[in-house]
């Protein structure tokens, strides 16, 4: 399980194991028990969410379109 950063107690990563075949770039973001899926293209936009209220997932959707590149990047690298 691949972190790529973490931010004011969430933990953004994707898991080694994406499926077969392998889906479309995403990020995985937990904290507190609590876990929500983004997708990265053709636009950020939540795939799934367990647990977090709608605030919260305002701001990861924020801080996910803030480090796109960052992300698309690392899960690029690992799964090239």
């Amino acid at each position: 399980m691949p972190v790529v950063f973490r931010y004011q107690g969430f933990k953004f990563f994707f898991y080694s194991n994406e499926g077969n075949p392998l889906e479309p770039a995403h990020i995985h973001v937990r904290a507190a028990g609590k876990e929500a899926k983004f997708w990265l293209s053709p636009d950020v936009s939540l795939a799934r969410n367990d647990g977090f209220d709608a605030r919260t997932i305002r701001v990861l959707l924020e801080v996910t379109e803030h480090h796109r590149e960052v992300l698309e990047d690392a899960w690029h690298d690992y799964f090239a």
